[in-house]
């Protein structure tokens, strides 16, 4: 019939063309494509925003191992109390040692190298010379074979004869691996005192009480924590106000002195310790030393008597 005639639909195969095709609706990636079919343009962009991240998580987990490893370093070198640890005990426990030190003891407070030589080198200004680490310097000798030198900063243009000669006539008699120590001091033009020791991971230490308190750990003595800060405390007040400060401080230090001496034989106790040493050369190198009390002037003779004290005096002169 002519009316309502209706194209037919079911031609021959491919009749249906693709851009007969409707293109409303959102074409979605073909999950069966083969390996060599092309992938869409926006496809290739979510790859490369994939890759970015996926690299810059690699990175991140890297960088989280290296400084997991760098814990672990250090968490073997430092040494974790136990379970039954009580600061009590350390408050209460005071161990009064000799200022003696072997080899092993040495090797063991500056590095695990047994029988290497460890240097220790020191820049002073020979207008302000730093007399107590002078007197360390001939308290170590007693203890340990150490390799001296004294050497002058082209900083410096004059350095008295007393402070070229400060650790005496210098003659190596053994090689240089047959020393434990070595002990060099240059003559430099610098605010304060500067020491530089051989391990690598060790930051310089300024400051002639700083320099001090690490020499004389070298003998190992032992303290509880109150004695460790009485005995920082005296080193400062002596640097700080005894040689630096004016007047009235260093009257008022003399006072304090006075007192505690009266009670004990050294600053710290009953041994001498740094903060003697320290103060005792603070004492000589201002004019507080002609008018001290009673108890100070015994203990700085108790100081004298000592040979590396009595040493350090005719530098003075």
């Amino acid at each position: 019939m002519p009316m309502y005639k209706v194209r037919s639909f079911h031609g021959a195969p491919g009749a249906v063309r693709a851009e007969q095709l409707p293109t409303c609706m959102y074409r979605l990636q073909n999950l069966h494509r083969g390996p060599a079919a092309a992938a869409p343009p926006h496809q290739e962009e979510v790859d490369a925003s994939l890759l970015a991240l996926e690299s810059r998580q690699e990175e991140i987990l890297k960088r989280l191992y290296e400084l997991k490893t760098a814990v672990d370093g250090l968490s073997k070198m430092i040494q974790t109390p136990d379970a039954d640890f009580d600061v009590t005990n350390i408050i209460q426990a005071d161990e009064y040692a000799p200022l003696t030190a072997n080899a092993a003891d040495l090797d063991s407070m500056l590095g695990k190298d047994y029988g290497a030589l460890k240097d220790i080198v020191i820049n002073a200004n020979p207008s302000q010379p730093p007399l107590s680490l002078l007197v360390l310097h001939s308290l170590l000798c007693e203890r340990y074979k150490i390799l001296s030198a004294v050497h002058t900063h082209s900083s410096v243009k004059c350095v008295p004869e007393n402070l070229l000669k400060c650790f005496g006539e210098q003659t190596r008699k053994q090689s240089r691996h047959e020393y434990q120590l070595g002990f060099t001091l240059i003559w430099k033009n610098v605010p304060k005192p500067q020491m530089k020791f051989s391990i690598q991971t060790m930051c310089p230490i300024e400051g002639e009480g700083n320099i001090a308190r690490f020499l004389f750990s070298l003998f190992g003595q032992k303290h509880n924590a109150v004695t460790s800060t009485l005995i920082d405390s005296w080193v400062d007040t002596a640097i700080f106000q005894l040689k630096e400060g004016s007047n009235k401080e260093k009257a008022a230090v003399l006072r304090s002195m006075n007192t505690t001496l009266g009670k004990t034989s050294w600053l710290g106790g009953n041994e001498l310790t740094v903060a003697d040493i320290v103060a005792w050369c603070a004492l000589q190198q201002t004019s507080s030393s002609n008018a001290v009390p009673a108890n100070v002037q015994k203990w700085m003779k108790s100081c004298e008597n000592l040979a590396p004290f009595n040493s350090a005096l005719k530098l003075l002169k």
